[in-house]
């Protein structure tokens, strides 16, 4: 596959994502809770199944920079490449919320990625790093061995998604997502927390692959694609 076509899918595909996701969290500020947690949390698990069905076939549907290191990491996916889509897939996210910010104006943060006022930096980061670990551990897992795996990949990961946001979304955000909190932080000039979800998901994403090895044997980290599904 052109790696320029594979770049263009990162990019749109974060783009959507994140239109979808903390669009889900604007609208719902808006309109006074009537998508509620539960609903923002469907919008997050479907938009990323969706995109693994649409796209999985042309760049793997990372679009989450954790994903991509989380590959690199086991060895799935060239650092040639990691690049780019990470490139893609921060600027897909800065586009769509700015977008956001023109059709809907500045509501709850542009659904930027905040902790609880009530729990430590300590505790959100460590949330963030576990999350990511579980999200990372299944997509390695799923994109590995029978076909059959493959055809539930997107099921697989959206549903994993939407179950971390709703046990740990009202928590700590639930981010897993370092482009996906990033854009909407920079559009509402929200960044006081950023860091933790730059650095937490990535962790966690890293830590997953070892443990992917450990779990499924060579047979998880043997080989070095592109396209794998994330």
């Amino acid at each position: 596959m052109d790696r320029s076509k594979k770049i263009a899918a990162e990019f749109l595909g974060t783009f959507i994502l994140v239109f979808a996701g903390a669009g889900a969290i604007v609208v719902n500020a808006r309109t006074g809770g009537e998508l509620g947690h539960v609903g923002i949390c469907l919008v997050f698990g479907l938009v990323v199944m969706a995109l693994i069905y649409s796209i999985g076939n042309v760049s793997g549907a990372h679009i989450n920079p954790a994903v991509s290191i989380g590959f690199v990491m086991a060895r799935k996916f060239p650092v040639s490449e990691a690049v780019g889509y990470i490139t893609a897939q921060f600027t897909g996210s800065l586009c769509a919320s700015y977008c956001l910010y023109a059709l809907l104006g500045n509501h709850a943060h542009m659904g930027a990625t905040l902790p609880a006022p009530d729990i430590s930096w300590q505790q959100a980061f460590a949330f963030e790093t576990i999350l990511t670990f579980i999200l990372m551990f299944v997509i390695l897992n799923v994109s590995t061995g029978a076909m059959e795996k493959g055809i539930m990949a997107g099921i697989a990961i959206g549903g994993t998604v939407a179950l971390e946001a709703l046990v740990a979304g009202p928590i700590c955000g639930a981010s897993m997502n370092p482009a996906r909190s990033l854009g909407p932080a920079v559009a509402s000039g929200v960044t006081q927390h950023i860091w933790i979800y730059l650095i937490a998901p990535v962790l966690g994403a890293v830590l997953a692959a070892p443990t992917c090895k450990l779990i499924q044997g060579r047979e998880c980290c043997a080989s070095c694609k592109g396209d794998s599904n994330g």
